[in-house]
């Protein structure tokens, strides 16, 4: 029983540092968006595809983690949140004058 208990706490403790790389991933992410923003008029060339393949990347790794059973309900609020932050993230992104041509 012990053993499993250290288990579970172990896969907790990971599962905490891979959701908090994850939320400073999208910070990241949020920021450059910003930047593209400011620097250009209209987002074009490789640092808006990149950011769009980030999206979408980060995006497929958002919806396809699944909460384990043992996850805390804050745990479970912060995918959510960082869910409707990609989300956000992505309209923002489309909404950069040009970048509905991509």
């Amino acid at each position: 029983m012990k053993k499993q208990k250290e288990m579970v706490e172990s896969f907790q403790m990971a599962h905490r540092d891979f959701i908090k790389n994850l939320d400073v991933t999208l910070d990241i992410l949020d920021h450059k968006i910003n930047e593209a923003k400011e620097v250009d008029t209209i987002c074009t060339g490789t640092l808006c595809k990149a950011i769009e393949n980030s999206i979408n990347d980060l995006s497929k790794y958002l919806y396809s983690i699944s909460e384990p059973r043992w996850a805390s309900n804050t745990a479970s609020r912060q995918l959510s949140v960082m869910r409707t932050r990609i989300h956000d993230m992505y309209y923002k992104y489309r909404s950069l004058s040009g970048a509905a041509t991509h």
